[in-house]
């Protein structure tokens, strides 16, 4: 049981280095002009690109610990029904 919870924690670590990784060169590389406006009532909201690309990779980091952390605990609890 202990080898596949630091195996579990070994994935969740490499899944938030590379999340990370990518959302920082995603950041790094796209201008900050770059972007789209969306319009409101009161004003106009402009996202650039390189934000949007930033949390949209620690969003799928979120997701990928989310899922597989919910896999374990299914497991744990004897729900075979993943392998």
């Amino acid at each position: 049981m202990m080898n596949m919870t630091l195996q579990l924690s070994l994935r969740i670590a490499l899944v938030w280095a590379a999340g990370f990784l990518i959302a920082v060169a995603v950041e790094a590389l796209l201008p900050d002009q770059a972007g789209i406006k969306l319009a409101g009532k009161q004003s106009v909201l402009f996202i650039t690109f390189s934000r949007m690309g930033f949390w949209t990779c620690v969003f799928a980091a979120l997701l990928v610990t989310a899922l597989v952390m919910g896999r374990a605990m299914l497991s744990d609890i004897g729900w075979n029904t993943f392998r």
